[in-house]
């Protein structure tokens, strides 16, 4: 058993201290957290953004990720979409007893590799660990601190008529590919998890242009559900077109196959941004130029008619309600 979390793993004594010092320590380790006080104290001034998340995703490995590295980028980018600059995190975790050490190294490694992309620490944390069959295996939460620029203002609800929507790249990786692993299915072309940080290809296009509106990461419910959020925050209609929308071709057969539509498939490297006529193209040319946004491109934009409502004109001619997603294609996917 010594190569699996035992509950005493848990207990406080002996085997929690050499799990936090071997464990997370020897890896995760800097000043903040080194110290092991029951909270970071750290340096804050100016506007800061807070938000916080819990991961369950099953699996806990996938192609292009695993449940840490979906954690750390999950959390950077809910920081990024409000144009913040992510600087610290949070680390809690529930292990169920039983789950193997080594997986446990490689998840906290790659949180490390994570962390290190998105330029944040790990500063403080929990480790809980609970009976077998009552955790499935690992359950992670994280909560974040980044710092706004001045003169940055993005929000939800600040559409307007006339915007561009730009999509950073091909829609339904994630989702996608943790459904294939969970059931079993095998793609004939390699497709990954589109899990990525994407707070430097943020803080990018903000030196294009200081005037973006929204951005959004369409996570759970996918793009349809993540624009359907901005029209009714902002009060604005949405039209989108279907042959601007790009998506995989592996994506796209399997979602056929499976009776699925990609506009409501999770991603988790992806991001909806709003911008400004005038200023539409330079960020997208400014977008482009960082491997997160090599694929951006322009999908539609923002109109004053039927507000609170998102509008697809299809490939053939017509045009289609996009509603928002009514219960859960594939629950547990982040």
């Amino acid at each position: 058993m010594e190569d699996k979390i035992l509950l005493a793993h848990g207990s406080g004594g002996k085997l929690s201290h050499d799990l936090v010092e071997k464990g997370f320590l020897t890896i995760l380790g800097n000043p903040w957290l080194n110290k092991l006080d029951d909270s970071a104290t750290l340096e804050l001034s100016g506007r800061i953004a807070f938000t916080t998340d819990s991961y369950v995703v099953s699996p806990l490995f996938f192609p292009g990720g695993d449940i840490g590295k979906l954690a750390v980028c999950g959390t950077v980018n809910d920081l990024a979409m409000s144009g913040a600059r992510p600087v610290y995190l949070s680390l809690s975790l529930i292990i169920e007893e039983g789950l193997p050490l080594a997986d446990l190294d490689r998840i906290v490694a790659s949180i490390q590799k994570a962390a290190d992309e998105g330029g944040v620490k790990v500063v403080t944390g929990d480790t809980k660990v609970v009976n077998r069959g009552s955790a499935d295996k690992l359950f992670i939460n994280t909560a974040g601190i980044g710092f706004i620029p001045p003169g940055t203002n993005i929000s939800g609800s600040n559409a307007q008529p006339g915007d561009r929507i730009i999509i950073s790249g091909p829609i339904g990786d994630h989702g996608i590919v943790v459904m294939s692993q969970r059931e079993g299915l095998r793609f004939s072309a390699g497709v990954e998890s589109d899990c990525a940080p994407l707070n430097r290809l943020v803080a990018e296009m903000l030196e294009a242009s200081t005037d973006i509106h929204c951005l959004r990461d369409p996570t759970r419910g996918g793009l349809a559900t993540s624009l359907n959020e901005l029209a009714r925050q902002s009060k604005v209609g949405i039209i989108i077109e279907e042959d601007k929308i790009p998506v995989r071709q592996a994506v796209r057969a399997m979602c056929e196959l499976l009776g699925l539509d990609p506009l409501y498939i999770a991603n988790e490297g992806r991001l909806i941004a709003v911008i400004p006529p005038g200023d539409a193209e330079k960020v997208l040319a400014k977008m482009r130029q960082n491997h997160y946004g090599a694929e951006a491109t322009i999908i539609g934009e923002v109109v004053a008619e039927r507000p609170g409502r998102v509008v697809m004109k299809t490939t053939l001619g017509a045009s289609r309600l996009i509603d928002m997603l009514v219960g859960d294609l594939l629950p547990r996917i982040c």
